[in-house]
């Protein structure tokens, strides 16, 4: 099975203090560390988990400039077979239609029978999968949290509103956002990191791909961010404290003054 899997170089938000950038429509991304998109380490963990059972290769694409090559390489150390970096400057300030509009190209560069995103990235849209589908015309699962290949198609599971789990039939080709929690994506070390430095990475420009700059990018993009901020602190947790017997009458009392208990 042909697997492309597509991944995002986002923000690492374990390892930065996220501050507005002075025009307030961003945060600060001067001196940010980065990392793999959380969500696209799943659906790259369980593209090679797939792969490890019926054959073939997975091949990891991202939208970036040359930092972002770093973010293909760690999920080639992963396990992933390929790598393709689409680059120009004429990308810069893509929404998700444009981003889904340019892992079209790529994907169409190939033939793929499955092609998986994760559930969301950094900017919380959950688009770019639902978008990629719908432009080439594939069947689409999201929220994706269990895969069975079966032949021609896949059983998938899909967390729903109130911990629920739906089960369907999708036919192959198709799209897949993948859900963390669906496997447990492997340790990388820099060992694995180091073997995979040399290889070549194939970069896909506007022209490389066959894309009219004008429909990506800022130039193209329909959505525009227009603000950005940070909600004020309101004020902290009251701690109660007692005998259990206290805690639990101010506890009453509280929920009383405010309307939870008549």
């Amino acid at each position: 099975m042909e697997i492309l899997v597509c991944v995002k170089r986002v923000p690492d938000t374990a390892e930065n203090e996220i501050e507005l950038n002075s025009a307030g429509n961003d945060i600060e991304r001067d001196d940010l560390v980065y990392s793999v998109n959380e969500w696209d380490n799943y659906a790259v963990e369980e593209a090679i988990q797939i792969v490890d059972k019926v054959g073939g290769t997975v091949t990891v694409v991202t939208v970036g400039d040359e930092d972002a090559d770093e973010v293909l390489r760690r999920e080639m150390a992963m396990g992933a077979q390929n790598g393709i970096l689409l680059n120009d400057e004429a990308f810069e300030d893509s929404d998700a239609m444009g981003i889904a509009t340019l892992l079209k190209a790529a994907a169409e560069k190939g033939k793929y029978d499955l092609i998986m995103t994760g559930a969301q990235a950094d900017a919380g849209y959950a688009a770019v999968g639902g978008m990629l589908a719908a432009m080439m015309d594939l069947p689409y699962a999201s929220l994706v949290n269990m895969v069975e290949v079966g032949d021609g198609k896949l059983t998938v599971g899909r967390e729903i509103e109130g911990g629920n789990q739906e089960i369907n039939e999708i036919e192959l080709p198709c799209v897949l956002s993948i859900q963390t929690g669906i496997n447990e994506p492997r340790y990388v070390g820099i060992k694995g990191i180091r073997q995979v430095s040399g290889i070549e990475i194939p970069e896909f420009d506007a022209a490389g791909l066959g894309v009219d700059p004008a429909t990506v990018g800022a130039a193209g993009a329909k959505t525009k961010r227009v603000d950005y901020f940070i909600p004020e602190t309101g004020e902290g947790a009251e701690m109660l404290t007692g005998s259990t017997e206290e805690i639990i009458a101010k506890l009453i009392d509280i929920m009383k003054a405010n309307g939870g208990l008549k």
